[in-house]
């Protein structure tokens, strides 16, 4: 039987078991810092970082887990909601398994003057901007006039619209500015951990172009803030060794089977682990990442409020 059989027969009783022993094994800084995970995608934090995240998320962090683009693969709104509810049921699993009537409570919220869908469950709220997905390469998809991160950034486009219309952001800064404030501004929150994806060609090469803009996002909006930020290696994962234990490898693949059985759930053509499964194998064996911490000035900055 392979890696992922095991990680797919995991029951919830098991996974406890797991997570008990990740306790003394995994070093995930908790208690007085607040996390935030900003990724493009709803399966993003759970194929490149889950045993981390999910550590974090089982010992009742504050969590705020921030979605920059709806994930919609150049689909309508069924595939793309389904998206939502998968990386929601993730999460919901990894704070408490035997819990299966813990459901979040969503509404829209404002938050510099856009219209964001957020979701609250236990010491958790998702956000949804609900940005189009850019393709692999940052060229954008027909359904949504082929927007993208990578053509915000390097202006290509002056605006970028969700995929349901509720909100158009004026430009990279403005985008920018939105993140910044979900995450927490150094006056709000002054220790702050970041997680998202790497934006280094040279650590993290031939990764998504909206996993590259959503590195970069955070590392053009931590200029002025004062968060610490750990970056993940995304697609390159699979040419990387394999560097997790037995119990890392299926706590993260636990997490994702959660999202990816949602998924079925609304339609069998959709699991993720279906359409590349020895990649997605791979990425559950793996786990790289660096911390870059507060810049002088950033401590500055910290220190001042």
């Amino acid at each position: 039987m392979n890696t992922w059989s095991l990680v797919y027969l995991t029951d919830t009783c098991l996974l406890a078991a797991i997570r008990s022993e990740m306790a003394s094994t995994v070093q995930y800084q908790s208690n007085s810092v607040r996390h935030t995970i900003v990724v493009a995608h709803e399966d993003d934090w759970q194929l490149f970082m889950g045993d981390r995240v999910g550590m974090g998320l089982a010992a009742g962090d504050t969590t705020t887990l921030v979605y920059l683009t709806a994930g919609d693969d150049g689909r309508d709104s069924l595939y793309w909601r389904t998206r939502e509810r998968a990386a929601l049921q993730s999460t919901r699993f990894a704070i408490t398994p035997a819990s299966p009537g813990l459901g979040p409570s969503c509404a829209d919220t404002v938050v510099h003057r856009h219209t964001i869908r957020a979701c609250s469950l236990a010491n958790t709220t998702s956000f949804f901007l609900r940005l189009p997905d850019g393709r692999r390469n940052g060229s954008g998809f027909d359904r949504y006039g082929r927007e993208s991160l990578r053509k915000l950034r390097t202006k290509k486009i002056r605006t970028i619209t969700a995929v349901d219309r509720s909100a158009t952001y004026e430009g990279w800064t403005d985008l920018m500015e939105t993140v910044s404030e979900l995450i927490g501004t150094s006056r709000q929150n002054t220790n702050v951990m970041v997680h998202t994806t790497d934006p280094s060609i040279t650590i993290n090469p031939h990764d998504h172009f909206d996993h590259r803009m959503v590195g970069l996002l955070v590392a053009d909006a931590r200029k002025s803030n004062a968060w610490d930020v750990t970056y993940y290696v995304g697609y390159a994962l699979a040419t990387r060794a394999a560097n997790r234990s037995t119990a890392q490898a299926r706590t993260k693949g636990v997490i994702f089977r959660a999202y990816d059985a949602e998924m079925i759930a609304g339609n069998k053509a959709w699991s993720a682990y279906a359409e590349h499964p020895a990649f997605y194998s791979q990425c559950m064996l793996r786990t790289y990442y660096r911390r870059v911490a507060k810049s002088p000035a950033q401590q500055k900055i910290s220190s001042a409020n």
